[in-house]
């Protein structure tokens, strides 16, 4: 009787009809596009034949350009318009290769719009993208390292999955200049300099159920400061507005009712901590100017988890009345979900941290309700402490950190929630 009953409170997301195939999304451009529009990479080269000799790629070295990286010459790009049906290979009803004129076979597809190479299961699976957006100093870097640490190390296992980067350059990159400073160091990251546009970080959280589409993860370390400036936001309005899940980050410290009460109560050496970033509403107007006014409801749809940052700053707040956060917040209660989506546990974090910051700062609140159809409300400690003097001391212990990722694969219909009492 208890398992009927358990049976009844649990909630699935909706089953989704699977398709023949999908429209891609490039993960570094981010054009959208049919399968059929791919462009490949041609398996080898020929220097008595132009058309396949190594060659400028100029669609990929202006990609390239954006990011300050240099030039470089490759095989030949190969349009499948050019190339007889029977020469075209199709797996799943989906384009995924070539034979040339010289009976070579090339399966290197790539975006016809910046020409990088597209990941194996595009087009044959949804190309879901979760973008991370915030003001400057909110402690994106910080957060998108502790959370893919985390997602490799300890969420992927509790969901029978693997985290894998992209290719082997993402793989190094993330682990020299993210993970081993901030995990193996202890040293806090620079902030993101406005100037220095990186390539995105491209991971794929792959099940271990064949049947299960993967979730392309793609997170642009953007400079904060860009997220409030026009011309600057556009170089990632594709990235955002094809989304498919948000993660909105807010540091505390950007709230200016309780930033004079944070700085008092910390003391004299209160780490790293800056006031100075724009407030988490002039965040929501930028994105609203950008795209969300171009939609026909003017209000979007891609689920958007609200991320209140550093929370361990929050202990300075509570107490036993609450005016703030109590003393025994679920704030400061690390939760591990395990299999599902532990719904009570998320509706008791998403309650608490929507009344704190309607309390604190309704003019956000509000504009998130009039701009965002389908938001929830979290708290993270990405270290778990306050760093002293840019050096983390002790054990780095996140708290919480990947649980607005659990609630997107949740809302995507890739895991299920669960009532637990």
């Amino acid at each position: 009787m208890f398992g009927i009953l358990k049976k009844m409170f649990e909630k699935k997301p909706p089953a989704k009809e699977r398709l023949p195939f999908y429209d891609i999304i490039c993960p570094y451009c981010f054009a959208k596009f049919h399968h059929e529009d791919v462009v490949f990479r041609a398996a080898h080269y020929r220097d008595d034949d132009e058309t396949l000799a190594l060659q400028e790629d100029e669609k990929l070295n202006q990609y390239r350009a954006k990011f300050g990286l240099a030039p470089i010459d490759l095989e030949a790009v190969i349009e499948p318009a050019m190339i007889p049906d029977e020469n075209k290979i199709y797996s799943d009803r989906v384009l995924m290769g070539v034979s040339d004129k010289y009976s070579v076979v090339t399966k290197t597809r790539l975006c016809p719009e910046c020409h990088n190479e597209l990941p194996v299961t595009a087009g044959k699976y949804p190309s879901n993208i979760v973008s991370i957006v915030g003001a400057t100093s909110v402690g994106k870097s910080v957060y998108m390292t502790s959370l893919i640490h985390t997602l490799q190390h300890v969420t992927a296992n509790n969901f029978h999955a693997a985290c894998i980067p992209l290719d082997n350059e993402i793989s190094r990159r993330f682990r020299q200049e993210y993970e081993v400073p901030l995990f193996e160091n202890g040293s806090l990251l620079d902030s993101t300099a406005r100037t220095r546009r990186q390539e995105p970080f491209i991971f794929q959280f792959v099940f271990k159920d064949e049947d299960q589409a993967p979730l392309t993860l793609v997170f642009f370390d953007v400079a904060g400061e860009g997220m409030t400036d026009k011309d600057y936001i556009q170089l990632h309005a594709a990235h955002i507005k094809n989304s498919s899940g948000i993660l909105f980050l807010v540091d505390p410290m950007q709230i200016r009712s309780i930033r004079e009460k944070l700085i008092h109560q910390l003391g004299e050496n209160p780490g790293k901590i800056v006031g100075m970033a724009d407030e988490p509403r002039e965040v929501v107007i930028s994105l609203f100017g950008d795209f969300i006014a171009h939609l026909d409801t003017n209000k979007t749809n891609i689920p958007t988890a609200v991320i209140l940052t550093k929370s361990d700053l929050l202990n300075a707040l509570k107490s036993e009345e609450g005016e703030y956060i109590r003393t025994n917040s679920n704030i400061f209660q690390h939760v591990t979900h395990q299999g599902y989506l532990n719904l009570d546990e998320f509706n008791n974090i998403n309650g608490e941290v929507r009344r704190f910051l309607a309390k604190v700062d309704v003019p956000f609140v509000n504009a998130l309700d009039v701009y965002f159809r389908d938001t929830s409300y979290f708290a993270v400690s990405a270290l778990g402490s306050n760093p002293v003097d840019q050096q983390i001391s002790g054990i780095i212990s996140p708290i919480r950190v990947d649980e607005p990722f659990i609630w997107l694969l949740y809302k995507l219909g890739y895991i299920e929630g669960r009532h637990t009492h």
